[in-house]
């Protein structure tokens, strides 16, 4: 048998190729949109990708199950429960999936979404203890899945989390311990709130380690799984109805047309955002009027997909050749309209200084002067509430990043404003769509709450 995790550590997600070296015969399971690590994969091992297995609709992020569909011929699956405008295999709850000595066993594990599956391999079809278990959003190493993300599509999230409940000790805690977990998500995914740094553990671990499967009746289940959830990204909704649909496929090879300055302002002008993906301490020393930035050594698909809107056009500003990878971790989330890169930047605003701008930055001992002299200071926390219940610089406004968009009609915009996040990366891209949505003095702090702590300023309890 070959299995392979493939981890992407910007959305922490994983996908999985399996295949049968006796025949030849492969399943790729929860793919990313970018599909060349799988097609390398199947070469490498000269295999052929028969079938696309999802565990269900994904919200962090785009499948790319139609890419591979289209790429290689192969099947595309979910579990029965699933409906789709595309073709595809609906499976059964037991239903065994042969690849010739490699067998797949189909589980329905509903709770995270109604339509979750997981995937059981047995390396050999008789085997009675299995490889190890493909739990999608079900199960994760120290957690579970949220199952509050369809709170408004007609199931509550105490519904969801009861047939999560019923998934995991009916289906996934009966497995052998010495099975091994393999779930969809790591540490940093929006899509529970306590997932492990580890990408792979056994069932035995979990039955020991894991808060959501210790002994607990269905209601302290229920309770403890739908409290302290963090603010999903504002573009889950928009992902999760997407992965049902026919759409257009992604071509991982094409770069973004390099455009003038002159072009790009001109795409601005007719509504296309900016979007400066470099550094925080290159935007904050020179970028065009009105960009928002958000850089790339962070969660930058996640972030623009908490702050820009699906849809609206984007130009890309980033550093060299940087612009088809700024691209395509865009489309992993959906976001498909860019519609180029100013070409050669740091040349086209050094020749342009008329529609440069700097960012105000504050370090700590600025914004202390800013508390104690300015009357009508707006300060804004834009961390996550897991991370407020900490404490928080004291007469701040909690608002996560993640919702930003649709709270700042609640923010002053003709105040002076300073916004903080942990250490300094969320903030930029804070004050940044701040700026452009009309917030005339605005800042962020250098090094966040972190360096207010390592000041020893007083903080107050979290909202």
């Amino acid at each position: 048998m070959i299995f392979e995790q493939h981890y992407l550590d910007c959305l922490s997600q994983a996908s999985y190729f399996i295949g049968d070296e006796s025949t030849g015969r492969a399943v790729v399971v929860d793919p990313r949109r970018d599909i060349a690590p799988y097609i390398e994969s199947a070469a490498e091992h000269n295999m052929s990708i028969e079938k696309v297995i999802e565990t269900h609709f994904h919200a962090d992020f785009l499948s790319g199950h139609l890419e591979l569909a289209a790429a290689t011929g192969a099947e595309i699956a979910y579990g029965s429960k699933a409906e789709t405008e595309f073709e595809s295999q609906k499976l059964d709850h037991g239903q065994r999936i042969s690849l010739g000595q490699v067998e797949l066993e189909i589980r329905h594990t509903p709770g995270h979404t109604p339509e979750s599956i997981s995937v059981v391999i047995y390396e050999n079809a008789d085997d009675e203890t299995p490889y190890g278990v493909l739990t999608g959003d079900t199960l994760f190493i120290g957690d579970v899945g949220r199952p509050d993300l369809l709170s408004s599509k007609g199931v509550t999230s105490e519904e969801l989390a009861s047939m999560l409940y019923d998934s995991l000790h009916e289906q996934l805690m009966t497995l052998p311990d010495a099975t091994r977990v393999y779930p969809a998500h790591g540490a940093g995914s929006a899509c529970g709130k306590s997932l492990s740094t580890d990408t792979s553990s056994t069932i035995g671990e979990q039955r020991v380690g894991n808060y959501a499967v210790a002994p607990m009746s269905k209601d302290e289940f229920i309770q403890a799984v739908t409290e302290g959830q963090t603010a999903p990204p504002a573009y889950f909704a928009f992902d999760a109805m997407l992965n049902r649909e026919l759409r257009p496929l992604l071509d991982e090879q094409a770069a973004p047309v390099g455009l003038s300055l002159e072009e790009v302002i001109a795409h601005q002008r007719r509504g296309a955002v900016v979007l400066d993906t470099r550094d925080p301490v290159e935007f904050a020393g020179g970028h065009l009027v009105g960009s928002v930035n958000i850089g790339m050594a962070g969660r930058y698909a996640e972030f623009a997909g908490g702050v820009l809107q699906p849809g609206a056009p984007i130009v890309l500003v980033t550093d060299s050749d940087m612009e088809r990878e700024a691209k395509n971790r865009l489309a992993r989330i959906g976001f498909d309209s860019v519609v180029g890169h100013l070409a050669n930047p740091t040349e086209a605003l050094a020749n342009a200084p008329e529609e440069v701008k700097r960012s105000s930055r504050v370090d700590v001992a600025g914004l202390q002067s800013a508390i104690g002299n300015v009357d009508d200071l707006q300060l804004v926390d834009i961390r996550q509430p897991g991370e407020t219940e900490g404490g928080i610089i004291p007469g701040a406004i909690t608002i996560p990043l993640t919702r930003l968009n649709e709270r700042l009609a609640s923010l002053d915009a003709s105040k002076p404003t300073i916004v903080y996040c942990a250490g300094g990366y969320r903030s930029s891209i804070a004050a940044s769509r701040m700026a452009l949505a009309g917030f005339g003095d605005i800042s962020d702090l250098l090094g966040g709450y972190g360096a207010w702590q390592a000041a020893q300023t007083p903080a107050t309890s979290g909202a």
